[in-house]
């Protein structure tokens, strides 16, 4: 099992509506991540707007790839992208900084 870790920044101005957003995830977004291998997944948020993700997948890699498949996520994450500071052209399924893992208590 991999386990990610990962960084974006929320627009500050966008804070409030973005935790709306993920108190209600369209349910076929949800089955589409369950569909594709994500388990464990959270998404932690500082009031500056750094948002720390986290998913254990068996291929992350894999995982992303194919939710590439699902229309739901083409339009969940055109839905998303104005509430990160992404560069141009990233998008926020796959803009994140991923972060090493150096220690894990198991």
């Amino acid at each position: 099992m991999e386990r990610v870790c990962f960084l974006l920044r929320v627009r500050p101005d966008r804070l409030d509506e973005y935790r709306d957003r993920h108190r209600a995830v369209w349910e076929p977004m949800l089955a589409a991540l369950r569909d594709t291998g994500w388990r464990n997944y959270s998404l932690f948020l500082r009031p500056d707007g750094l948002l720390i993700g986290y998913v254990e997948c068996e291929d992350f890699a894999a995982a992303q790839r194919a939710m590439q498949d699902y229309e739901v996520n083409a339009r969940w994450q055109a839905e998303m992208a104005p509430f990160f500071e992404l560069p141009a052209g990233e998008a926020p399924d796959t803009g994140g900084e991923r972060l090493e893992e150096v220690f894990h208590l198991d």
